[in-house]
């Protein structure tokens, strides 16, 4: 079975491609992810040069079995923030999709998309009513909205708008996936994803949380808890990636019947932490750093973001392997064997 992964030099997509050892286009617009190609093409991977933007550079392309979608701007402040502006936002995040989408069809190969938590309705997460129990937020599950338990946001929470410039490509994306899928008769699966987390990601502020928090408090870097309560209490769950391929892969080898196209894929509420805990695992493992407060929000931020993925388990008997202990090791031991990460991931 040929595959082909887009943004295979990127984090989500050189892990897959490190297990999948198949082929992929990708422009190599992240800082940091050209360094991937060549340990990628030692494993035998065939690495193709290109933009999904452009319908042309794929033409040079063979006929693949099924292509993994992992290309996207992954930031939730991707254009508003100066850095990208939001036409370069839908250009990379749609439009990229739908030449993929045009790839699958001229090929009849099925489409696997990687796609975001933040497809999630903002108004009601951020007003969710919270409490905070040993240093991170906990909602009152009392006055909740439908679709959020205790453990977490399922697929049937809002997806109204507002949910962010990002939010909205990736929602897009998904509708239209699942149209071209249906109209043209080729596999679609839309797999939401939360902070996806590990060694070798290229880390932060605004994405890549935890690979950035470990990074920077490694090397003494400011650091500041930003909005709500200033404290850091704000949660986030987190997946290393390679424990999506036993999902990927059943879902190569499924006929669809009976299945649900979208779900959720997660490390859930037993992979979640604030950023205060996160601190504190810090402490214990490099020592103390001083970290300032700013009460005011960024546009978007939520207090507390946990995924439910019981449908990918009743589905598919998937579920999270690495611990998020695990997860936050292997960071750690990749950011000592690499003290220059962060200039090389994300330069000035």
């Amino acid at each position: 079975m040929k595959i082909l992964i887009t943004g295979i030099c990127g984090f989500v997509g050189s892990t897959l491609a490190h297990a999948l050892r198949e082929m992929q286009p990708d422009n190599f617009i992240r800082p940091g992810s050209e360094t991937n190609r060549v340990p990628l093409t030692k494993l035998g991977v065939k690495v193709f040069r290109g933009d999904i933007r452009f319908a042309r550079d794929l033409e040079k392309l063979p006929a693949v079995d099924w292509v993994i979608d992992a290309a996207a701007n992954p930031s939730v402040l991707a254009g508003v923030d100066g850095k990208t502006s939001s036409y370069e936002l839908v250009e990379h995040n749609l439009y990229g999709t739908i030449n993929m989408l045009e790839f699958c069809k001229a090929h009849r190969a099925g489409f696997i998309l990687l796609s975001t938590s933040r497809v999630y309705s903002i108004p009601p997460l951020a007003a969710l009513k919270v409490q905070s129990v040993k240093k991170a937020f906990c909602p009152v599950f009392k006055k909740s909205p439908p679709g959020l338990s205790k453990a977490g946001v399922s697929e049937s929470f809002s997806t109204a708008p507002p949910v962010s410039l990002y939010g909205a490509t990736k929602l897009a994306s998904e509708a239209l996936a699942l149209e071209y899928g249906e109209t043209f008769s080729f596999p679609v699966w839309i797999n939401r994803c939360g902070v996806l987390a590990g060694a070798g990601q290229f880390g932060r502020a605004d994405q890549g949380i935890f690979a950035y928090w470990l990074n920077a408090w490694l090397r003494k870097h400011p650091l500041k808890y930003i909005g709500f309560d200033g404290k850091g209490s704000q949660v986030r769950d987190c997946l290393h990636p390679r424990d999506l391929l036993p999902l990927l892969e059943k879902q190569m080898a499924s006929n669809g019947k009976g299945k649900t196209r979208v779900q959720n894929v997660s490390g859930g509420a037993q992979s979640a932490m604030s950023l205060a805990q996160l601190s504190d695992w810090c402490t214990a493992r490099f020592g103390k750093q001083a970290i300032a407060s700013q009460v005011a929000p960024r546009p978007f931020d939520i207090p507390w973001m946990v995924l439910d993925s019981a449908l990918a388990k009743r589905q598919w008997n998937w579920h999270p392997q690495t611990p998020m202990l695990q997860i936050l090791e292997e960071i750690a031991v990749h950011a000592e064997k690499n003290p220059k990460w962060l200039e090389l991931s994300a330069p000035s």
